[in-house]
């Protein structure tokens, strides 16, 4: 830390320039705050003006602690600077409570070198005031090891924590997943007999809800003679993030005093446990007329990945629309949830141009990230990497997310080349050390194009274990291009690795299907049989009208099933007479030609695509969403349903989105 130090003249002569102090805040401050900052200038300027008026008659040292008090939290952090040159001048030495007062200072601003230089020069006794200013700086401006070494320090020499110490520690043993820290800070906190403060308490909640240990976090809850608002919030959020969905809906009816974290808590959960339709109705309560507490901007970004999961494009239009009426339309951090939503319910357009709004200064790592992974899942591989490209044009620093989606895009698009050139030099252009994923996007980039050889040396070569994610990728690579030899080494791990995911089995099954092994076919379904399995069944919906509609394979208890399967059935001779021809290889072997055929045509997109035309005006954009990824025969027909009805077609399935226009697939049948 440097401090521009000079005569006692040209230091007072600094001072004197900021008189006008408050008057160049850089944000309008609330009623509050400018009553706050008012009352700052005024006492600011009382202890200043001696020096205005006489030089020489310089402020004491608890006079010191007054300013550097009054400087914390405002946005005059070189007045702070200049008035601590000031008393390294006069030659006076800080004491434990001044340094305390200067350390919240320096923190305040984000300055934490400073703060340490001022901590660690105090010679004399420390106090616990001064470990709770550092303390509260670390934990507060993200220093999470730190604050824990300064606290282990803290006991060391005798002094005994308080209920302003434990709050902080305890946030950094939540960030950090350290419960058996939390744990022993938690039995420290009981024998100073804090157990009953509010804020420990509270602290301690939210400690065990991120580690883990709901039950530990529910046991304190019922034992806590007091709780406040943030008690039943952070075990609300707890409950939410283990799943248990019923008992947070229980402690949320029973809050008699919700406030705006309550409601994002509730809303953001439904968002997490893939309950959309709760979250959207929860998300309207809180806009109709007399609701006690109104939606914010971080509500707003909660309830989005709702509409994201949910494929809600319809919801999510009228969400962005309300955001625009409540004036959030401009905050960043909205508009970047708007780019996510509205990528990942199928609008690429709509994504682009909420980018675009964003202001340079607004675009951090997080919007560059969201926008390239919005192109790599839409399988524009080359528009990733000119995102990325302009990204490290304005010197926004990329991480592992970056590269995940760039190299991701590069796979879907069969970019082999480029793709490896980034992954190549990740860690020695870019600093970023190649984690698993990045691996597997590597192991799916060269297998989707065929190089099966170089993709099992890769992982051969790997620094880590491989996992399932690379396993997969490989598998799902051999099926593609029929090389049963690799994809039953790479299944023989799976196995392993998840014994329980059927998946696995089924495409093994298939490949050996497909050349005719029927004996290991049957091997498998008995293996599949004595362990219990069941496979996953294949569903798809689609948004009409604001509401989805899903359809399981074969359904028929949709209330117009009758409507869609006469479709279907008058679909297979128009698109047979464009050119069509049904791929029953992935079918089961015991049933005939005729049968295999009628079993794809009730699979659940089609079925989805059948109510879109049925329920849509010529020229809807038809938008499906399926759990599983797109079958071959289901790829194809889909192709000339869209050339045939000239409607676009987008189906979003677990891989990826594929727009289908004119018969033919933006993937361009590279999937």
């Amino acid at each position: 830390m440097q401090f521009r130090v000079g005569s006692t003249n040209s230091t007072t002569s600094l001072l004197r320039r900021h008189q006008s102090f408050v008057s160049h805040s850089t944000s309008p401050p609330s009623q509050t705050s400018k009553w706050n900052l008012n009352t700052r200038q005024i006492n600011l300027r009382t202890l200043l003006n001696p020096i205005k008026e006489n030089p020489n008659s310089l402020p004491s040292l608890l006079s010191y602690a007054q300013i550097f008090q009054l400087l914390t939290g405002t946005h005059f952090y070189k007045l702070g600077q200049q008035v601590h040159a000031l008393m390294t001048l006069q030659g006076l030495q800080p004491n434990a409570y001044v340094a305390a007062k200067m350390v919240a200072m320096y923190a305040s601003h984000g300055d934490i070198d400073s703060a340490l230089f001022v901590f660690n020069r105090i010679d004399g006794e420390r106090s616990s005031l001064l470990y709770n200013s550092i303390l509260r700086g670390c934990a507060k401006n993200g220093y999470t090891e730190k604050t824990l070494e300064m606290y282990y320090d803290m006991n060391s020499i005798g002094l005994r924590p308080d209920n302003f110490t434990f709050p902080f520690v305890l946030k950094c043993c939540a960030e950090l997943l350290r419960v058996g820290v939390g744990k022993c800070v938690h039995g420290q906190s009981l024998r100073v007999g804090l157990e009953c403060d509010l804020y420990v308490g509270t602290s301690l909640i939210d400690m065990y809800v991120k580690c883990g240990e709901i039950l530990e976090a529910r046991k304190l809850f019922d034992e806590m003679p007091m709780r406040d608002v943030s008690s039943w919030n952070a075990l609300i959020a707890g409950y939410m993030k283990n799943g248990v969905v019923g008992i947070a809906e229980d402690l949320f009816r029973r809050m008699s005093n919700r406030n705006i974290v309550s409601w994002t808590a509730m809303i953001s959960g439904y968002a997490q446990n893939g309950l959309g339709d709760r979250a959207f109705d929860l998300f309207e309560e809180m806009q109709r007329e007399g609701s006690e507490v109104k939606p914010n901007w971080v509500t707003i970004m909660s309830v989005l990945p709702a509409c994201a999961h949910a494929a809600a494009l319809e919801q999510g239009r009228r969400i962005h629309s309300y955001a625009r009426w409540i004036g959030l339309d401009s905050n960043s951090y909205v508009q970047t949830a708007l780019v996510s939503m509205y990528a990942k319910c199928g609008s690429l357009v709509d994504a682009r141009s909420c980018f675009d709004r964003l202001c340079v200064k607004d675009k951090g790592l997080v919007a560059w990230n969201t926008m390239i992974t919005a192109y790599a899942s839409h399988g524009l591989g080359m528009e990733a990497v000119r995102t990325f490209e302009e990204m490290i044009r304005f010197r926004v620093q990329p991480d592992f997310i970056s590269f995940t989606g760039l190299l991701s895009g590069c796979s879907h698009s069969g970019l082999v080349d480029i793709g490896l050139k980034y992954f190549n030099c990740m860690n020695s252009v870019y600093s970023v050390e190649p984690r698993v994923e990045h691996y597997a996007c590597v192991v799916d980039l060269l297998g989707r194009a065929g190089r099966l050889v170089e993709a099992k040396e890769l992982i051969d070569r790997m620094p880590m274990q491989p996992g399932p994610s690379i396993w997969g990728a490989l598998l799902a690579a051999c099926r593609t291009h029929r090389n049963v030899e690799i994809g039953e080494i790479a299944a023989k791990q799976l196995f392993v690795l998840e014994p329980e995911n059927s998946g696995n089995y089924v495409l093994l099954s298939n490949m050996y299907a497909e050349v005719g092994r029927w004996e290991e076919v049957d091997n498998l379904r008995v293996i599949f049989k004595d362990q219990g399995m069941k496979k996953n069944p294949g569903c798809s919906w689609i948004e009409i009208n604001g509401k989805a509609h899903l359809f399981h394979g074969g359904d028929t208890y949709h209330p117009q099933a009758k409507e869609i399967y006469m479709l279907l059935e008058d679909l297979p001779k128009k698109i047979k007479a464009a050119g069509y021809v049904p791929d029953t290889s992935f079918v089961l072997h015991d049933v005939s030609e005729e049968e295999k055929e009628h079993n794809l045509t009730t699979h659940s997109e089609k079925l989805a695509i059948a109510f879109g035309l049925l329920n849509t005006y010529p020229g809807t954009v038809l938008r499906v969403t399926k759990n599983l990824r797109i079958c071959v025969d289901c790829h194809t027909a889909t192709k000339y349903i869209s050339k045939i009805y000239d409607r676009e077609i987008i189906v979003r399935d677990v891989n990826r989105f594929h727009h289908f226009k004119d018969g033919s697939c933006s993937c361009g049948d590279y999937w």
